[in-house]
């Protein structure tokens, strides 16, 4: 089924008894939403307006809005908390920071038991090979080349699938109804030297020149942000902490991938420097 199918959604809620959801649906691909901001604002917005409207109509428990540090917009000092405000530059952090308004509204106007959580990038073994480290890894695996927008300094943050899940379990026990909860790590490094330790640790070099031979600077994406640093004390003072070192979880990430990259559909595809995808021609719904 689709979130955005209202027929569909009530009737899973009338014939199913579900008493938490957990909203992860979502378009995520920043390059593509530049492309394909109409797909995005139908899906993460008008989507999660049926979801958690229909959620609120069958009184579930708790309902938690999966969304991301990108609302917040790009930093490069200040550390963001979950009062800073909403400032995103992108098709795709606009239309999660839209969304997230729709969900904070059935609190405020309901007491509807919400909450919304804004974590940095994930990564691990499964992760469509779209995303940067599965895209470098397969790059590098299959002997070509890490496309890298622009000038590669932006940094990210990177917390591995685990710990991302720990952190989930948690605001389902823990987590207090019409609260934001940041999900984050301080282990942050940029796009290039990224793409350096992978090389390193998949073509087995050190030497500067020889990395800088698998490295492919393309042009950057419309607006690219330097950094997401964000204050993650609200999820601290519920028991939660990364847990996976990187050295440990980008290991097991990478042997996942020397066998199951041909497992997704169109996978090819995914490793093109920037998106390759059918135009989204049709609205159904409102």
């Amino acid at each position: 089924g689709d979130i955005c199918e209202p027929d569909f959604i009530k009737q899973l809620f009338e014939t199913e008894k579900i008493d938490i959801v957990l909203h992860f649906a979502a378009q995520t691909h920043v390059d593509l939403s530049f492309w394909h901001a109409l797909e995005f604002t139908y899906v993460n917005v008008y989507g999660t307006n049926v979801l958690v409207a229909a959620a609120h109509e069958a009184n579930v428990e708790k309902f938690v809005y999966v969304s991301t540090d990108e609302v917040y917009g790009g930093s490069t000092d200040e550390e963001f908390d979950e009062s800073s405000p909403k400032r995103p530059t992108n098709p795709y952090a606009s239309s999660k920071a839209a969304a997230e308004c729709f969900v904070q509204s059935y609190w405020e106007r309901y007491q509807f038991p919400v909450v919304i959580t804004r974590s940095s990038n994930v990564y691990g073994p499964h992760q469509y090979p779209e995303k940067v480290i599965p895209k470098f890894i397969s790059l590098l695996q299959q002997n070509r080349k890490c496309c890298i927008h622009g000038s590669g300094l932006q940094r990210r943050n990177f917390l591995y699938a685990t710990d991302v899940v720990e952190a989930f379990l948690t605001v389902l026990k823990e987590g207090k109804p019409g609260e934001i909860y940041n999900i984050g790590t301080n282990f942050e490094m940029s796009i290039a030297q990224l793409a350096k330790e992978l090389i390193h640790l998949i073509k087995k070099t050190s030497s500067e020149s020889e990395m800088e031979h698998w490295m492919d600077y393309v042009k950057d994406r419309p607006t690219n942000d330097l950094r997401y640093p964000m204050n993650s004390e609200k999820m601290h003072n519920l028991g939660w902490r990364p847990k996976v070192p990187w050295k440990e979880g980008i290991k097991k990430t990478i042997e996942w991938y020397k066998e199951n990259f041909h497992n997704w559909k169109n996978s090819e595809k995914a490793l093109e420097p920037f998106p390759v995808t059918e135009p989204f021609a049709q609205l159904s719904g409102p």
